[in-house]
């Protein structure tokens, strides 16, 4: 990765004194995970530009030789971090830019201390949530930003966009105010570290962003995002912003359904969120009464309806790493609960998270999971009394629909069939996906394909109603807001006792 930082105050070589590094040599800094080298592409009295290069080196990033290393041949480059190019970058910044952070500059201590103006440049920066949260992120800093999302291939505009943007930033801003700006957003707008985050990121947080964190409008998403979503952690920090002055009345962000799905467990019951579900409703800190996630309240809905309806056997199809199969297990009236996903990992987490391999023999007994694809016959699909899509529907591209709806409802053609699916409308109350511009919303979650309004649900349902013979009742999940419906809206399909012609479907 590639990190430009320009001037042109006079004289502009100066910056060599505020970053610690001559402008007539190029210096390396060895890393744990490749090379970081500074070099000066211009050093003008008018213009001078620093280039910090990261070369990640592949072998040195998963090497990872200890005496907890497996013994075999190739543990030695075996290695479970992820590749988070934007952490790496920012640890690196840190390493080698390490006392210009700290604004201490002996020979030139008054320029250290003032605004100065400045240019940074990152041709190639992964973003997840595009140009307009790096604009989100940044010009609340006093940044001029210049985002530009970078073509999947130039050739072949109707590809879209990739996950990377040209980033320009152009302001006058003390130097180690910068870099701390970049230490603490990088990751963030990557939404990945490349390390294990523990306690002490909190610790990092404060010293990086304790001059500017606590007032930023995005402080909830950019604390949440740095610290990999994990509430114990970001609620210290909020704690620790207002000790030191922030006057910090925080709002405290509950997270998205994903996270909550994914993040807390019955492990991790120190770090579950106490507020609701994937709305952005303010509440103070700290949080003096929990309120009920709306994952939670959209798994009971789902166990309701299954017990309303007197379902025995239930098939999870898009199982994720289990909540829904853990709620129906302690209810000893499913006989028989089966979860299907077509991610080995989520499977894996499923088990782990239900303790599999010290369950009892009889509640093993009633539980089967497997891998499998919706798109795709499979006979081990059929045979249950109901299946269940909960939050799966939009997650399908849109011209594969049909052939999932194909494989559920005619051919797998369970009694009962419980959809949930976000409601687009409700988006506009989430104050993270709002569009301030009068456009549509955002979507909940980047690996949406879709995610349709009420009368959208209701005219996919009626199209599947009359192909498949099944009818239809909707009902709310979540607050139904009387200007824009619930957040998540849900369809309980269920074939009638004598089906009716396919040209006479019912749907109620």
């Amino acid at each position: 990765m590639l990190l430009t930082i320009s001037t042109t105050l006079s004289p502009a070589t100066d910056l060599g004194f505020l970053l610690h590094k001559h402008p007539d040599r190029v210096q390396e800094f060895g890393q744990s995970f490749g090379t970081a080298r500074v070099l000066y592409p211009e050093a003008s009295e008018h213009r001078c530009t620093a280039a910090l290069l990261l070369e990640v080196d592949p072998i040195r990033l998963v090497r990872s030789r200890g005496k907890s290393s497996p013994d075999f041949s190739l543990g030695q480059y075996v290695n479970d971090r992820p590749y988070a190019a934007s952490s790496l970058l920012a640890v690196a910044l840190a390493d080698v830019f390490r006392t210009a952070r700290t604004g201490r500059c002996a020979s030139r201590q008054e320029l250290a201390d003032r605004p100065i103006p400045l240019e940074l440049g990152l041709p190639a920066l992964p973003c997840r949530g595009g140009a307009d949260l790096a604009r989100r992120l940044f010009e609340p800093l006093g940044w001029q930003v210049d985002a530009t999302a970078v073509p999947l291939d130039e050739n072949f505009p109707e590809w879209g966009d990739s996950r990377y943007v040209r980033l320009t930033l152009r302001g006058e801003v003390r130097l180690a105010d910068a870099l701390n700006h970049l230490y603490v957003l990088l990751p963030v707008l990557d939404d990945a570290k490349h390390y294990w985050i523990a306690g002490d990121e909190v610790d990092k947080l404060i010293r990086a962003g304790g001059g500017w964190l606590g007032a930023h409008p995005e402080r909830v998403l950019i604390t949440r995002r740095y610290l990999g979503r994990r509430w114990a952690l970001a609620r210290t920090a909020f704690a620790r912003l207002a000790e030191i002055g922030d006057d910090v009345e925080e709002s405290l962000e509950p997270p998205s359904e994903e996270e909550i799905t994914e993040a807390p467990s019955v492990d991790d019951a120190d770090d579950a969120p106490t507020a609701a579900g994937d709305v952005a409703e303010a509440e103070e800190l700290p949080v003096l009464e929990p309120r009920t996630p709306l994952n939670t309240i959209r798994r009971d809905a789902v166990v309701s309806v299954l017990e309303e309806i007197g379902a025995r056997s239930v098939i999870d199809l898009g199982c994720g790493p289990g909540q829904l199969v853990s709620a129906l297990l302690s209810r000893p009236s499913f006989a028989k609960i089966t979860g299907v996903d077509v991610s080995a990992r989520a499977l894996a987490m499923a088990a782990r998270k239900l303790k599999l391999e010290r369950m009892a023999d009889a509640k093993r007994a009633r539980l089967e999971l497997f891998q499998g694809s919706l798109t795709y016959t499979d006979a081990r699909f059929a045979g249950h009394d109901a299946a269940v899509l909960m939050e799966v529907v939009e997650h399908v591209d849109p011209p594969r629909l049909p052939a999932l709806e194909r494989v559920v409802f005619g051919v797998a053609r369970p009694r009962h069939v419980v959809v949930t699916t976000p409601n687009v409308e409700y988006n506009v109350r989430y104050e993270g996906l709002a569009d301030t511009d009068g456009g549509p919303s955002r979507r909940r979650h980047p690996d949406h394909r879709f995610e349709w309004t009420r009368a959208e649900f209701t005219t996919w349902a009626a199209g599947v109603c009359e192909a498949y013979g099944y009818e239809v009742t909707f009902r709310p999940v979540g607050e139904d807001d009387p200007e824009v419906g619930p957040p998540t809206q849900m369809a309980v399909f269920h074939l009638p006792t004598q089906p009716p012609r396919r040209d006479h479907a019912q749907i109620r």
